[in-house]
């Protein structure tokens, strides 16, 4: 809000950090902070995708099996995706307050610790239970640093560009699908130095904690958090340095803050929030749709790109030939994520959201039903562009829906949801492919998608160009 002091005569109005941050143009300096910071994300997707490359690897180890004898089947694969996934469930609504409490940038950086000491560790592992208990804690961490993304690259950008800034960070980190994907298509088939490839493949993934320990520095706490604490004499000090940086790099002085009309009536509203926010006006119809539209969008994302390669497998595709379609398929990760930030600020986010999710209901059917490699490849692409172009516009609208004060923990608590489907959902296609083959598998994605279609449609309200404030109110 604005802020009012005595300077020898009339009291003048302060801008707060939030206007100064809203009125910058985008620049290089912007880009470059959000890179940083999806670079921690791109460690959070390579070790959560991971797994759909690997999938053979674990299977022809005998560590796995490819079905699961029944319910909660520890030796099946759906409990390698199901553990992980109770991690992470438990590091959104458990942990996902510890945003809001001791700050982004704290966070961010000892999340990606925890998941990549666990992740490296869980590579030596040769019991189910032993895998399972440490993906449970890589789980925990990257639970925690997802929510941790998303709120800080809200926080961090101006309004106009927000959506876009986003939508970059998720092209930046879906790059490491295809890595991934290339890397376990050339190591998954081989033993190196006496380890299966696909050891090798979860001990490059835990590398991120060394690079991030180094990068973290050039990292600014957000602003608007320290603000929201009451902390105005950092976060106005942050605010002057990325001024000064744009200032510099645009060779020219920067417009008048606007009057921050939205700001909060009170330092009470300012510094307090409560998980029972959330469940009040404005924010009830939000939060419904929002935890609706995170257990079903799990379908799509996870339910699909977790079991590319099982899929084709029990379509009696060859070993090789599933790992070649899946990394062909895996390459058209990133158009997804590139479609989101070009069409980020130009589409109403709702409505792309709503798109996807037809397109996935659609493009999923029509993969499950095929056998002809081309078709295979080409449905496969639309599912897998569609789903990550839904990435790309719900990481942004889920956390511009939410004010500073509950941001992280709101967040986190909706996208919990979808945690606990995926526990599930591995369960479930496992047990589909079972008794009732691909096809049905399909059926279920597909009837998941739909109800995104209706929620989103119905519930979600607009939220291109307007401030965070200003959809807080």
């Amino acid at each position: 809000m604005y802020m009012e002091k005595e300077i020898g005569g009339p009291a003048r109005v302060e801008p707060s950090v939030s206007a100064r941050l809203d009125r910058l143009p985008p620049t290089r300096y912007f880009r470059g902070l959000v890179v940083r910071i999806a670079i921690g994300g791109w460690f959070e997707f390579y070790e959560m995708f991971m797994a759909a490359y690997i999938s053979l690897g674990l299977i022809r180890s005998g560590l796995y099996h490819a079905t699961t004898a029944g319910l909660f089947d520890i030796n099946g694969f759906a409990s390698f995706l199901g553990s992980f996934f109770a991690g992470m469930f438990v590091g959104t609504v458990a942990l996902g307050g510890f945003t809001d409490r001791f700050g982004r940038r704290a966070v961010f950086t000892c999340a990606m610790l925890v998941y990549s000491a666990a992740t490296f560790i869980a590579a030596f592992q040769t019991s189910p239970e032993a895998m399972d208990l440490w993906r449970f804690l890589a789980g925990v961490g990257i639970g925690v640093q997802l929510i941790t993304v998303d709120t800080y690259i809200s926080e961090l950008t101006p309004h106009h560009t927000r959506g876009r800034y986003s939508a970059f960070s998720i092209l930046v980190i879906l790059t490491s699908v295809p890595i991934v994907a290339v890397l376990s298509f050339l190591l998954v088939p081989h033993v190196i130095f006496g380890l299966d490839g696909w050891r090798w493949i979860m001990i490059i993934g835990s590398a991120g904690a060394i690079l991030i320990w180094f990068m973290r520095r050039g990292l600014p706490e957000s602003p608007r958090w320290l603000e929201s604490k009451g902390r105005h004499d950092e976060a106005r000090a942050i605010v002057d340095a990325i001024e000064q940086r744009v200032t510099a790099e645009i060779g020219h002085e920067l417009d008048a803050p606007r009057p921050d009309v939205t700001a909060p009536a009170g330092k009470d509203k300012e510094h307090k929030g409560s998980w029972a926010e959330m469940w009040k006006r404005p924010y009830l119809s939000r939060t419904v749709m929002l935890s609706l539209f995170n257990f079903c969008q799990t379908f799509g994302v996870y339910g699909f790109g977790a079991w590319v390669p099982v899929l084709l497998y029990t379509k009696g595709i060859t070993v090789t030939h599933s790992l070649f379609y899946t990394m062909v398929i895996a390459f058209t990760t990133p158009l997804g994520a590139l479609g989101a930030m070009l069409c980020a600020e130009r589409l109403q986010r709702k409505w792309q959201l709503v798109g996807c999710a037809l397109a996935v209901a659609v493009a999923g059917v029509l993969f499950g039903m095929e056998r002809d490699p081309v078709l295979i490849v080409f449905f496969g692409s639309i599912v897998t562009i569609a789903n990550n172009w839904l990435i790309g516009i719900f990481h942004t609208y889920q956390a511009e829906l939410y004010p500073t004060r509950i941001r992280a923990r709101a967040v986190g608590f909706v996208f919990s949801w979808s945690r606990i489907s995926s526990i599930f959902v591995g369960f479930w296609v496992a047990a589909l492919l079972k008794h009732s083959g691909v096809s049905a598998v399909f059926v279920l994605i597909s009837s998941a998608m739909l109800v995104i279609v209706v929620m989103v449609g119905l519930l979600g309200p607009k939220t291109n160009g307007i401030r965070l404030e200003e959809l807080s109110q």
